[in-house]
């Protein structure tokens, strides 16, 4: 006989404590609309998650938070995160030197360093000046509405030269759509670029599993089962891969989009492709760059796309005073030399002291970030939440693929359900 729970039919059952299901749930919850969420993993978070390994805080992947994102900031508390800021530009690797290319607006002691540097030229650095002024004054509805295409075609049709793409905005861009053709949609870039405008990438001091937990410790005890795995969803229930069935009002898979496609095969919308990225984690002696700001390959050739000391944001990712270095390799890569091809390339940025960095972890995460190309309608677009029989969607593949487009996707199914009830 299959186990049947019946206590919780009145009860939303968000599948996923992802961050699109745990801002559903806590959205939810806020409007007195009880709620359950299953979760096949053993944590919160989804992708983002912080394991502590050997005394170092391992975040799934290097990973950001932009304290500007409007949403996710109003469901936080930022100030027990004790968020740690990056530096507003990064140091780019070109021919055999790094060079500092900063925000001259909120770093005006920079602009000679920054004019000097050979990363593009003169007028592209006028052009990313007036790039930040005419997206900081458009509205996120304005950047929206307007033509989309993709990246590249876009910063071509903005007058860069093709030395600054490919030196600047491939490996930075490249770092958080995670491919350097600059395919991405430009509204999708757009966005980014206003929410590192208007703010800092940060990183909470103990982790970006942080994050997660935070909004997961404000759904009531007992709302929240860990290692529970759903194998089919229906109507008015989901059943558990161990024959459990468990009723509810409404149904919410708040899953990636490919374990969504798996649950609701009947679904109409294109399967989604994904981004994915090599991840390696480093402990050294001491930090080469001595300061929290991203490094960006900018020669093009080589396997490193950026590299970061996260102890120089915040030291507390490490226990013992050593610096936590973090390397991003674009696409999945098996190779079991790898930790040490990379640690050959980077001694060309920081010198033979590389050699001694001990190896800590490599994350092959083949579902990193769905793709969003330009004029894909998402999933929310087509479908209204793919509202079927009180069966929801949410996810950042319904929006845009980031922290905040998953929080604005929860939050929107949340509200939904409220109006039909």
């Amino acid at each position: 006989m299959k186990a049947v729970s019946r206590d919780d039919r009145k009860a939303v059952i968000v599948i996923g404590a992802g961050m699109a299901g745990l801002s559903c749930a806590v959205h939810l919850h806020r409007r007195g609309i009880p709620v359950l969420v299953l979760e096949a993993g053993n944590d919160v978070g989804g992708r983002v998650r912080t394991d502590l390994v050997n005394g170092f805080r391992l975040d799934r992947g290097f990973q950001v938070y932009l304290d500007s994102y409007p949403e996710t900031g109003s469901l936080l508390n930022l100030e027990k995160l004790d968020l740690r800021p990056f530096e507003p530009g990064a140091l780019v690797y070109k021919d055999g030197q790094l060079h500092r290319l900063m925000d001259v607006f909120r770093r005006p002691g920079s602009a000679f360093e920054s004019v000097r540097a050979p990363v593009g030229s003169f007028l592209d650095k006028l052009r990313t000046g007036w790039l930040r002024t005419r997206i900081l004054s458009s509205s996120l509805k304005e950047i929206n509405q307007r033509p989309d295409r993709s990246t590249e075609a876009y910063l071509e049709e903005a007058g860069f030269s093709g030395s600054m793409i490919d030196s600047f905005f491939r490996s930075f861009y490249g770092g958080i759509f995670l491919e350097r053709d600059l395919r991405t949609s430009s509204r999708m870039f757009e966005f980014t670029f206003k929410m590192f405008g208007k703010g800092s990438a940060t990183l909470p001091s103990k982790g970006m599993g942080e994050i997660p937990k935070q909004l997961s410790a404000q759904l009531p005890e007992k709302c929240l089962r860990l290692n529970t795995k759903v194998s089919r969803v229906e109507p008015d229930r989901v059943v558990l891969s161990s024959g459990e069935e468990i009723f509810g009002s409404s149904i919410v898979v708040a899953t990636d989009a490919t374990v969504a496609r798996q649950l609701l095969p009947n679904t109409s919308w294109p399967e989604t492709k994904w981004r994915s990225v090599t991840n390696l984690y480093y402990a050294a002696d001491q930090s080469p760059v001595k300061e929290p700001i991203i490094c960006l390959n900018g020669n093009g050739g080589g396997l490193v796309n950026n590299v970061c000391a996260l102890t120089d944001a915040s030291p507390e990712y490490a226990e013992d005073g050593r610096a936590l270095m973090s390397v991003s390799v674009l696409g999945l890569h098996d190779d079991q030399e790898l930790p040490s091809l990379v640690k050959q390339e980077l001694v060309g940025w920081f010198g033979l002291d590389v050699e001694q960095w001990e190896h800590l972890r490599t994350d092959r995460i083949k579902r990193a970030l769905p793709e969003q190309l330009p004029k894909t309608k998402t999933a929310q677009e087509k479908n209204k939440n793919q509202m079927q029989s009180g069966i929801y969607l949410c996810g950042d593949y319904c929006l845009s693929a980031s922290i905040e487009g998953a929080v604005i996707s929860g939050k929107q199914v949340a509200l939904e359900i409220q109006n039909n009830q």
